[in-house]
């Protein structure tokens, strides 16, 4: 509706746009790979100041069979996703 990707507070306190990737080739099986990116922005929301991504959560025989499932997740899912990515790299409230 916007043309903009959805924004999140993440659980750092720190503000992040999501998008999705899907590998350019296939891995050794045949299967192309599907994750999200988190771009985070800075205090004034004016420029990214860094990134978090999943690791792969869907894989598909065709970049678009990878996507799809990625597509459907729910705001909430992806929320979920980003809160994950920011724990992992030892984030959390500030």
């Amino acid at each position: 509706m916007h043309e903009r990707a959805p924004a999140f507070s993440g659980s750092d306190g720190q503000s992040y746009s999501v998008g999705t990737y899907v590998d350019d080739s296939p891995d050794g099986q045949g299967r192309y790979g599907a994750a999200l990116l988190f771009v985070r922005w800075s205090d004034a929301g004016d420029r990214p100041v860094g990134h978090l991504e999943t690791d792969y959560l869907f894989r598909g025989a065709t970049p678009a069979d990878a996507l799809a499932p990625l597509l459907a997740l729910t705001l909430q899912d992806v929320k979920r996703h980003l809160d994950d990515c920011i724990e992992k790299q030892g984030g959390g409230r500030r």
